[in-house]
């Protein structure tokens, strides 16, 4: 399970979008859901209409729920009426589905028709499939996803279109999960809990102020310090801070780019991350015949050659 603060630490920054929406965590037991708690405990600050969340009948191998519910299972919340305590899942009332709660099933896609913004950690092995539904139903979302799946052909080129983009989180940041209690597998102990490090990010499409922050160029060009590709016409970039203020064409710089990627300043090419030649894909980029890191191809806005 997620820890409570990497959640509250990112969403806290999209309060303005959830004023008056229904949320939808549609990969999250309630009952043990960090997700649950965080929009339960603050569905009257943050303004929200309604929260739904739904379970996949079992999560017994999945590391982001301590869960191992032998039926699928899906609750709905409009507030506190009272203005007790902060709610619990089995007081408010858990409600059995007919199938096996998959976010692609018939009933679970008509509870995503409700939702305005989609918040939750889907699996990391199905994530294609779980972007391409958010995206055929024009949903808002901030989710949790692979690091790699940045390269995702599918993906990268939402990321390209503009249609997708990276959270607040720094990607370089680590995230953590922790683990049940019987776990032997484990890698350090935090907050006295057993913990597995992931290797993720968040991603969202809806508009952040950092998104829209300009990334200040100090260095010059030279063909020295920034050789061209064998297999590609474009540059190599080796840190995001020495993007060359005075060069306009093409540039290869790491992928850790797209955590200060401005659309107003910058426009994507391509990638440099696989083995693939296609429209996007350019292949892995290589100087003096030695294979570079992956790379994304991006060029400053409003150059044309």
């Amino acid at each position: 399970m997620l820890y409570s603060n990497f959640i509250e630490n990112e969403l806290k920054h999209y309060k303005e979008h959830f004023k008056d929406k229904t949320i939808l965590c549609n990969c999250d037991d309630p009952r043990v859901s960090n997700f649950f708690h965080y929009f339960s405990y603050n569905f009257e600050f943050l303004g929200l209409k309604k929260l739904i969340t739904t379970c996949y009948k079992s999560q017994e191998a999945d590391l982001f729920s301590q869960s191992n519910s032998e039926r699928a299972i899906y609750l709905e919340y409009t507030g506190n009426k009272t203005g007790g305590r902060v709610p619990v899942a089995e007081e408010i009332g858990i409600k059995h589905l007919k199938g096996n709660g998959d976010f692609r099933s018939p009933e679970c896609i008509e509870l995503l028709k409700q939702a305005d913004i989609v918040v939750t950690n889907p699996p990391f092995s199905l994530f294609r499939e779980y972007i391409a539904l958010l995206m055929k139903y024009k949903k808002k979302f901030v989710i949790i996803g692979n690091k790699n799946a940045i390269t995702y052909k599918e993906v990268f080129k939402l990321i390209a279109a503009d249609k997708l983009w990276l959270g607040v989180r720094n990607i370089n940041q680590d995230m953590w999960l922790f683990l049940p209690n019987n776990c032997e597998k484990y890698e350090k102990i935090i907050e006295g809990k057993k913990s597995k490090h992931i290797m993720a990010c968040w991603f969202t499409n809806l508009e952040i102020p950092k998104r829209h922050e300009k990334l200040i160029l100090y260095k010059n060009y030279t063909p020295a310090e920034y050789p061209k590709y064998d297999n590609y016409d474009a540059i190599n970039v080796d840190k995001v801070t020495d993007i060359p203020c005075d060069y306009n064409g093409i540039m290869g710089v790491p992928i850790t780019f797209l955590d200060k990627y401005n659309p107003n300043q910058f426009e994507i090419i391509g990638n440099m991350a696989s083995t693939t030649v296609d429209e996007i894909s350019k292949g892995y980029p290589f100087i003096d015949k030695k294979r570079k890191y992956a790379r994304i191809l991006i060029r400053k806005r409003g150059i044309t050659q």
